[in-house]
């Protein structure tokens, strides 16, 4: 198996039980409070890896990077921070089983951004990946009735909509890291701690505006913290490998592990068709990257 693959298959299930963790174990939180110490704690579990890692001579200088390089770093921990934030929200106004598949549909975002920016070439098997994929949000809303009904329940579901809007800033970052570690050439020993710090400080003012005290919590942001700078460096390492394109879509099949675990621990209801929708999102994102892998393929022929 290709190493980047691999990560990408750990980093989602590292995630997958990270999404459950959120949902059963900080209900009090706000997402701007969690996103600022989780990953403030994240960064203090990171220290041993980069410290091991950091190759001083691997580290472009500032001049190297340029303002577009210093823009796309910072901008990929901002718009985490951001994305992270959304995601809480709609954890808080829905169940982990409804909003985890539709969250992660994070590559039919990552797939148009990439056609942009970076001039990748759209296969017919990523159209169809999009349709497919598509239709997992319509399958998370269906409840009997009309043909359309669930098409109008999606556009009005607040955690829908929350959900929605944070795969989109998701996907603006998963393009972010593919460029930051791969065109840039950031280690990810750098990159990691960097973008922890630069998505906590985006969220500082929001966290500070609604402040929890955390006394009573403080091992289970720990262990949050810890799960995060786990997920962080596999993730990291994988779009270090291959393109966002792909190791997007697998990253994100963490919406399963969320799904079941949602299912089967938290009692939520309609657990068949929640996991039929993650199912179809993760069908539809895996077409996606097997029509990037064709792309690449007859490109090099």
């Amino acid at each position: 198996m290709d190493p980047g693959i691999f990560y990408s298959i750990f980093a989602a299930f590292v995630w997958g039980v990270y999404i459950f963790t959120l949902k059963r174990y900080f209900p009090e939180y706000s997402g701007a409070v969690i996103t600022v110490v989780v990953n403030a704690f994240a960064i203090l579990c990171y220290l041993p890896v980069a410290a091991v890692t950091y190759d001083p001579a691997a580290v472009p200088s500032l001049g190297e990077l340029g303002l577009n390089g210093i823009a796309i770093i910072l901008g990929t921990g901002a718009f985490v921070g951001i994305a992270f934030i959304l995601f809480v929200d709609a954890l808080d106004e829905g169940d982990v089983s409804y909003v985890a598949p539709i969250n992660k549909l994070v590559p039919v975002f990552v797939l148009p951004i990439e056609i942009l920016l970076l001039h990748q070439v759209l296969s017919p098997l990523q159209i169809g990946g999009v349709v497919v994929a598509t239709f997992a949000v319509y399958i998370a809303n269906y409840e009997g009735g009309d043909l359309f009904a669930p098409l109008a329940r999606a556009a009005r579901s607040r955690p829908a909509q929350l959900a929605l809007a944070s795969a989109a800033f998701y996907a603006a970052s998963d393009v972010g890291k593919r460029v930051a570690l791969q065109e840039l050439g950031m280690p990810t020993s750098v990159f990691v701690p960097t973008l922890f710090a630069v998505a906590g400080l985006t969220v500082l003012p929001f966290a500070l505006r609604d402040w929890t005290p955390i006394r009573g919590s403080v091992m289970k942001f720990v262990g949050a913290g810890a799960l995060v700078a786990l997920g962080e460096h596999v993730t990291s390492t994988a779009f270090g490998m291959v393109p966002a394109s792909i190791a997007s879509p697998i990253i994100n099949t963490q919406a399963i592990v969320a799904v079941v675990l949602g299912g089967i621990i938290l009692k939520e209801s309609q657990f068949a068709l929640r996991l039929a929708a993650a199912l179809l999102a993760v069908t539809g994102v895996s077409l996606i990257a097997v029509g990037d892998v064709a792309t690449l393929v007859a490109f090099v022929n």
